[in-house]
């Protein structure tokens, strides 16, 4: 069963067993059991079935378990003005959430 999940604004293709990195989540501490209510579309491995929410599909859910938090890797941000012999650089490492997928109940 696959399904398509809405966090944070973004949109991701989960299923059971597979591994997702997301946006940090605040309330999540490592080993915790999330939640998500937020099914956009729900279908069979055949794609036989297939469910389309309108926004939501109210009666799935998608149940996962928080593998770790942590960073992903260094971006360099370079800020100039052409001519004027001005810039800065600075680097940005954006927060993490690594999530395994346990269940999709459809």
């Amino acid at each position: 069963m696959y399904a398509v999940i809405a966090i944070q604004g973004h949109q991701y293709i989960v299923q059971e067993g597979t591994e997702i990195t997301v946006d940090r989540l605040q309330d999540a501490a490592e080993g915790a059991s999330v939640s998500f209510d937020t099914v956009l579309c729900a279908f069979d491995e055949a794609g036989k079935k297939v469910s389309v929410g309108t926004p939501y599909v109210t009666w799935a859910k998608v149940t996962a378990k928080v593998v770790a938090n942590n960073k992903w890797k260094k971006t360099r941000v370079l800020k100039f003005q052409s001519k004027k012999r001005y810039q800065r650089i600075k680097w940005f490492r954006p927060h993490q959430t690594v999530l395994s997928i346990e269940k999709v109940a459809a």
